[in-house]
């Protein structure tokens, strides 16, 4: 599933392609996705220029004049620039059609993702009650101590939060909680304030790095530009199962925590 760093992944290949575009049309050859795509998308795109770019959670915000075109590219989907003369292919759903030719296209193999319009995006609700950025000053030691305090759910589940935290994943909580030496199912209110700031700082070094590899392809993801990500190179915990700890080298181990795999050192996460 397209997690924070493929999604900023692709705002960042995106935005200078598409930023100063004015849509002719929208085709839809397929609405059922996650929410069925709506009839009247089209009518509110027609002819409005995108302003912007940018990304909430794991939420891609295309900004126009007249309000924001909401996309989640769900556990499969992706965003690729192409020329207006492209053939669509098998699971290629929606079309963004500009003016100049080009267009952006949406594929979605299980068609878990999303296309919502919103005048107010922040008052939208599926990003209102959006925990703060993982990247951004809201977020660090401070906040997951105030956040944690008297609460017995596990340090994983915590993070895994989208009230909580916004857009952080399964693949990137499992890196941080690896770094920051603590065990997933450690208590999140029995984490100490030193323990918890190492953790932010993980967090956000996983994030920065991911981003900078252009995120880890599993299976489906690619980026704007159609190319994989290569975080999954460097990955020490996530998908390491048996395999040694690149610290310890004793063998990496996997538990369900919350239905999503959960990869942990025993011996060097507390």
């Amino acid at each position: 599933m397209p997690e924070l760093p493929e999604v900023e992944t692709t705002r960042r290949g995106l935005h200078p392609l598409v930023v100063g575009q004015t849509i002719r049309s929208l085709a839809v050859r397929e609405p059922r996705l996650r929410w069925p795509v709506k009839p009247s998308l089209d009518r509110r795109l027609r002819d409005r220029t995108v302003q912007d770019l940018s990304r909430r959670g794991k939420y891609l915000l295309m900004s126009t004049e007249a309000g924001t075109l909401l996309v989640h590219l769900g556990m499969s989907g992706s965003l690729r620039f192409l020329p207006g003369r492209t053939e669509p292919a098998r699971h290629d759903h929606v079309d963004i059609q500009f003016h100049s030719g080009a267009l952006l296209r949406f594929n979605d193999p299980r068609r878990f993702g999303s296309l919502h319009w919103s005048a107010s995006p922040d008052a939208h609700w599926l990003l209102k009650n959006l925990g703060p950025e993982p990247l951004g000053a809201d977020f660090g030691g401070d906040y997951l101590w105030r956040i944690s305090r008297g609460r017995r759910v596990a340090i994983k589940t915590l993070l895994m939060n989208g009230r909580i935290v916004a857009g952080l994943g399964n693949i990137y909580a499992n890196e941080a909680l690896f770094r920051a030496g603590i065990h997933p199912l450690r208590p999140a209110g029995r984490v100490s304030r030193k323990r918890l700031q190492r953790l932010a700082d993980a967090v956000e070094e996983v994030l920065r790095e991911a981003i900078r590899a252009g995120g880890t392809t599993l299976k489906d993801f690619v980026g704007g530009d159609g190319k994989p990500g290569y975080f999954q190179l460097a990955l020490d915990a996530y998908g390491r199962s048996g395999e040694p700890c690149v610290r310890c080298e004793r063998p990496i181990r996997v538990r369900t925590i919350g239905q999503r795999a959960t990869y942990y050192c025993p011996n060097c996460q507390r």
